[in-house]
C-alpha cells in the first residue's frame, strides 16, 4: 500500500498537534521532514521512543521543534510501518508539515483510512473499528467505557463462542462428506441440536442489549411537553445549566422545537422543548403544536410537565393522556415553590394511565431535580458494569445479529422436522455469514480452515 498522511488533531489551534504517517517505506520518507538533534536519522531511531528534533518544510527549513516516534509494523495501529509527529498545534505548522510529507511522496489519507488499514491488516475486527468511532464520539463516561471495552475486543469475545460452535458442526459435516477415507468422527444430531440451542440462547441475550447499547451511544430522545406556561422551557434551562430558551409569563413563547443534550441521572438525554399543546387560532403557534405532537410520537421518553401551582386544567389532562401513549413517560409537577394545598391534593386523579413515576420540582430553586435524575436513571438502568464492551450499539450490529438468530431458528426447525443435514447446514452457514458481517470473519474461509485442522500434521 502507498504511504498516507493526515493531521490527527483537527483544524483548530491547540497546544499540541499530531500528524500521522503510515505505509511501507514511510520511515525513509520521514527522514526528509524530521532532523533529530542527536544527528541520527529518524529511520534508525529506536522503535516506540519519542525523539526530539527539528520539523522541516518542503524547502528543508525549520518550521517547528517537536517530537517524532516510529512504530514498525506489524506492532502498530495500522499493522504497517507508521510514524507520528508531535509539534505545536498551529494549523499553519501542521499544514506545512503535511505539505512536506506530500512533497516527499505521501498522499492525503482518506477519512477513516488508518482504521481501515488496521482492519485489513488484521489488527482490528469490524466491531473494534466501530468502537474507535464510538470512543471519539462518546459524550458520557459510561459510553467511553463501553467503547473502550469494545475496542479491547469485548463484543468479539461474546460472538466468538457462537461462531465456533456453528463452525464445529458445519466443518465436521463437510469433512466427513468430502473426505470419507479420513478417520473423522461423524457429528450426531444431538450435538447439532445442542450447538443450535446454545447459539439461540446467546444471540437472544445479545439482542436484549440493543436498548442499553443505543442509549449509551446515542442517548435518549426526550420530549418535554405540556400546556403553555407549564414550565417546560424553565425545566430545559435548569437541566442544561444555562438559559437555553426564552422564558416569559406570556403563554406560547416557544413556537418551535428547541433541542439540547444534557446528562440526567447519568443518562444522556436529547431534550426537545416543544411548543405548548393547546387549541389556538394563531397559525404560527398551530405549526408549533403540530411539531410538538410529532416529537411526542417519536420520543423514547416524555416529560409531561404540569404547573403544580394551580389546579389541573383540561389541557393538562390532554397532555397527560398523550404522554401515557408513549413507551416511557414521567409526570413532572413544576413550580413546587409556588404550590398550594389544593393543587397538591389533586395529583394525577382523572388523567388516565399512571406514569412510571411522578416527580415534583422547581426549576427556579432546583428543588426536586434530584428526583427527576433518579427517575430517569431507573427507567434507563446502566446495567452490569461487566457488560461493558459486549453491547450491540448500532443498527448494523442489531440487524446482523437478528438475521443470525433467525437463521439458527430455521436450522433448529429443519432438524426437528427431520430434514436432511444439508438443509440444516445451509441455515447454519447463513447464521455464520451474518455473524461474519459483525466481526469480519468470512464463514467459508473459517470452515475450510477448520476442515484441514482435522487432518494430521503431515498431510
Amino acid at each position: 500500500m502507498d504511504i498516507i498522511a493526515a493531521i490527527a488533531t483537527g483544524g483548530n489551534p491547540t497546544a499540541i498537534g499530531i500528524v500521522r504517517v503510515s505505509g511501507e517505506g514511510c520511515f525513509a520518507l520521514c527522514d526528509r521532514v524530521f532532523r533529530a538533534l542527536s544527528g541520527k536519522a529518524f529511520s534508525e531511531q529506536a522503535a516506540r521512543k519519542m525523539i526530539y528534533g527539528d520539523i522541516l518544510d518542503t524547502q528543508g527549513r525549520v518550521i517547528d521543534r517537536g517530537l517524532a516516534v516510529r512504530f514498525p509494523g506489524p506492532h502498530s495501529y495500522t499493522g504497517e510501518d507508521s510514524a507520528e509527529f508531535h509539534c505545536h498545534g498551529s494549523p499553519v505548522v501542521l499544514r506545512e508539515l503535511l505539505s512536506a510529507l506530500f512533497a516527499a511522496g505521501a498522499r492525503q489519507a482518506k477519512a477513516g483510512e488508518f482504521t481501515r488499514r488496521a482492519f485489513l491488516n488484521g489488527c482490528l475486527d469490524l466491531t473494534q473499528a466501530e468502537a474507535v468511532v464510538d470512543l471519539i464520539d462518546a459524550e458520557t463516561a459510561s459510553a467511553a467505557r463501553n467503547a473502550a471495552a469494545q475496542l479491547d475486543g469485548g463484543l468479539r469475545r461474546v460472538l466468538e463462542p457462537i461462531q465456533d460452535a456453528l463452525l464445529e458442526i458445519t466443518s465436521r459435516f463437510y469433512a466427513v462428506v468430502d473426505y470419507p477415507d479420513e478417520d473423522i468422527e461423524d457429528i450426531q444430531p444431538e450435538q447439532v441440536a445442542e450447538a443450535l440451542s446454545s447459539a439461540d440462547r446467546q444471540l437472544t441475550a445479545l439482542l436484549a442489549t440493543c436498548q442499553r447499547g443505543k442509549v449509551l451511544k446515542s442517548g435518549v430522545k426526550t420530549a418535554i411537553v405540556g400546556r403553555p406556561n407549564a414550565g417546560k422551557s424553565s425545566l430545559l434551562n435548569a437541566l442544561a445549566g444555562y438559559e437555553r430558551t426564552i422564558v416569559t409569563d406570556i403563554p406560547g413563547t416557544t413556537r418551535d422545537t428547541v433541542e439540547e443534550s444534557v446528562l440526567c441521572g447519568g443518562v444522556l438525554l436529547r431534550l426537545i422543548d416543544t411548543a405548548g399543546i393547546r387549541n389556538t387560532e394563531d397559525v404560527v403557534e398551530q405549526k408549533g403544536v403540530e411539531r410538538s405532537r410529532k416529537a411526542l410520537e417519536t420520543a423514547d421518553l416524555v416529560l409531561a410537565v404540569v404547573d403544580g401551582s394551580v389546579p389541573l386544567t383540561a389541557e393538562d389532562l390532554e397532555v397527560l393522556r398523550l404522554a401515557a401513549e408513549c413507551p416511557r413517560w414521567i409526570a413532572v409537577f413544576s413550580k413546587c415553590d409556588l404550590w398550594n394545598t389544593k393543587a397538591r391534593s389533586i395529583g394525577l386523579v382523572g388523567c388516565g394511565p399512571a406514569p412510571a413515576v411522578s416527580v415534583t420540582l422547581s426549576s427556579v430553586t432546583g428543588e426536586g431535580l434530584d428526583q427527576l435524575e433518579a427517575a430517569v436513571a431507573a427507567l434507563f438502568p446502566a446495567g452490569d458494569p461487566k457488560e461493558a464492551g459486549s453491547l450491540l450499539t448500532n443498527q448494523r450490529q442489531e440487524e446482523a445479529a437478528s438475521r443470525a438468530r433467525d437463521a439458527v431458528h430455521r436450522a433448529k426447525d429443519a432438524l426437528e422436522n427431520g430434514l436432511t443435514p444439508d438443509a440444516v447446514l445451509t441455515d447454519a452457514e447463513e447464521a455464520l455469514d451474518a455473524l461474519g458481517e459483525l466481526t469480519g470473519r468470512t464463514a467459508k474461509e473459517e470452515i475450510v480452515s477448520r476442515i484441514f485442522e482435522r487432518f494430521c500434521v503431515g498431510k
